[in-house]
């Protein structure tokens, strides 16, 4: 819509001697309650009219629609002013969709960007939180991908501490030798399970010590199992050949485990950053901070960062001992990442409960004067419940990844299944279909709600055919992709008919947006954009298509050809935005 705003501008020059600055004219979609498609909010612009919003609106549209051929009518409301554009202006945009093959991409800028995303831990199998992670680092990654930026995906991978080494213990005293092949479990459902094995003995220590008049907090400290697990740890960081030996093969199971959820979620890495090479990075930084007058050091060494002028704390950075925190791996992290890559921007995607940590490591980089700090983001995104009872979980408390994948699949075979419309299909193109159906309904579930928001997952729910659901988007491609096969049709762009049906026109209009949502997506870090946008067009297309008589019995060719140009481009963009999203969408269902 760069014309309008031209013609804005030379507007305000002739009616107001005034050269207006091209930020403050804003358009928006026109409210469906008025007439028009576009809309221009005049109450900024008002300061530099000397008139009246309405005033101002009315002699902008005057002016736009005697000067603008694109422009057919216009209506004010208050200090809005909404612009009906012509018909033959929707014809151009639906004729420069079809003949341009690049008119649903958009170039490279030349930039580079860095998301960070899933960093699990490797004591224990990806949970559902875990899931709404990948999914919204992968989709942002793809989102920025089509907007041009050059992405780079990183997995940092917290694969040392105490808690790997009390899954390690008990895996030494209770497994008699149990690998994934022997126990058939996967490699992570394993190491998971003797996590689970030491907290249940750790507990029955803790009580023992309890049940003889030891306070509850040294009881913890003092349990042997905790104990020989802090050991393991000190050995672990010393080198000891035997303890590195057994670390390095249970995380290998583990991340073989990982690695068959990463493929069955359909997500993927750059390169991988390991907790285990990054935890001693950040003393340098830390040094580096101390010699600018950045951080001090308390009379018992360790080192801090007043905060409290930005309206923070004060925050530990380096203990007594030497020893990082968190925020000193992270600050090394952000450093080496940097150095890697030469990333103009970096996200972070990460849970809210971290934005606290977040808010300060960004503050403390730009206090360091690291430039590129500017450039980093933390994308916050809200927990995910389930309704209670709908789903078990493995260990009672947190709903593992492959557990929900596997239900989801099921729920789609029996609601395809109900429908009985796969008598055609083979046995493996109905697999096929139950795993595209199940993972297009858990992905475009949990990425339609804007990441901040907490959201309620319902397994059951996510699988409507007719709901605002991914499996809808996917049944309405394949509804297109069966009607052109059944026409033969192939995309033949032809003159438009003379006389469209608003609903048409309503499509076009849509899909002419398609690049403005994907920008808006990407600048905004919210796959929710586009997924609401497919569900619009493919709610608009089921419209049009119950509107319009059969198409395969129309028997004007223009009127026909149109139309199922209309179809052609809709299934590309439901196919092309819902590729974005990471889901893909079946020619028949």
């Amino acid at each position: 819509m760069n014309f309008i705003i031209s013609e804005t501008l030379k507007a305000f020059k002739n009616l107001f001697q005034v050269d207006l600055d091209p930020q403050l004219i804003s358009l928006q979609e026109t409210r469906k309650e008025f007439e028009g498609q576009v809309t221009i909010v005049v109450f900024p612009l008002t300061k530099y009219s000397k008139l009246g919003p309405e005033q101002t609106a009315q002699v902008l549209g005057e002016f736009l629609k005697e000067n603008l051929s694109e422009v057919a009518a216009f209506n004010v409301v208050k200090g809005f002013l909404n612009l009906r554009l012509s018909d033959n202006y929707w014809k151009d945009t639906l004729n420069a969709l079809l003949t341009n093959p690049e008119a649903l991409t958009i170039p490279s800028n030349g930039k580079k960007i860095l998301v960070e995303y899933s960093s699990p831990n490797t004591n224990k199998p990806l949970h559902l939180g875990h899931v709404r992670n990948n999914l919204l680092g992968y989709a942002v990654s793809e989102l920025l991908k089509a907007v041009g930026y050059e992405v780079i995906k990183v997995n940092l991978v917290n694969d040392r501490g105490i808690h790997i080494c009390k899954s390690m213990l008990a895996w030494q005293k209770w497994g008699n030798g149990e690998t994934p092949e022997s126990s058939g479990l996967k490699g992570d459902h394993l190491v998971g399970k003797y996590y689970v094995i030491f907290d249940k003995h750790y507990k029955e220590e803790i009580n023992a010590l309890m049940a003889t008049g030891m306070p509850e907090e040294t009881a913890k400290k003092s349990a042997p199992l905790i104990v020989e697990a802090q050991q393991m740890l000190q050995q672990w960081e010393a080198g000891d050949a035997e303890i590195i030996a057994l670390w390095e093969k249970m995380n290998g199971w583990v991340y073989e485990g990982f690695n068959i959820t990463y493929k069955r979620l359909g997500v993927d890495f750059d390169k991988y950053y390991y907790e285990s090479q990054t935890y001693l990075l950040g003393k340098d930084t830390i040094q580096e901070g101390l010699d600018k007058g950045v951080f001090f050091k308390k009379e018992d060494g360790s080192v801090w960062i007043d905060l409290t002028p930005d309206g923070l704390d004060q925050k530990l950075v380096l203990r007594a001992d030497g020893t990082s925190v968190y925020i000193t791996q992270d600050l090394g992290t952000a450093e080496m990442k940097h150095d890697d890559f030469q990333m103009e921007e970096s996200i972070y995607v990460v849970g809210n409960e971290q934005d606290y940590h977040f808010k300060v490591l960004f503050l403390i980089l730009e206090k360091l004067g690291k430039t590129w700090a500017k450039g980093l983001h933390h994308l916050s995104y809200g927990m995910v419940d389930l309704p209670s009872g709908k789903m078990k979980s493995r260990e009672g408390t947190v709903v593992d990844a492959d557990d929900l994948i596997n239900e989801m699949v099921d729920t789609a075979k029996q609601q395809t299944e109900a429908l009985g419309k796969i008598d055609a299909f083979s046995e493996q193109e109905r697999e096929q279909l139950y795993n595209l159906i199940g993972m297009g309904a858990l992905k475009y579930f949990l990425l339609k709600v804007e990441p901040k928001k907490r959201l309620l997952f319902n397994p059951a729910e996510s699988i409507d055919f007719q709901g605002h659901t991914g499996p809808f988007i996917q049944y309405t491609h394949a509804r297109i992709k069966s009607l052109l096969a059944k026409t033969n049709h192939v995309l033949n762009p032809v003159k438009p008919a003379e006389d469209l049906l608003d609903t048409e026109l309503e499509m076009i209009r849509l899909m002419g947006t398609y690049t403005d949502v994907l920008k808006s997506a990407a600048q905004a870090f919210s796959p929710a954009i586009m997924a609401n946008y497919l569900f619009e067009l493919a709610k608009l297309f089921n419209k049009f298509y119950h509107e319009i008589p059969p198409l395969i019995k129309e028997e004007n060719e223009q009127v026909k050809q149109n139309r199922l140009n209309l179809c052609v481009l809709t299934a590309q963009i439901l196919k092309n935005g819902m590729g974005l999203l990471g889901i893909q969408v079946p020619e028949r269902m």
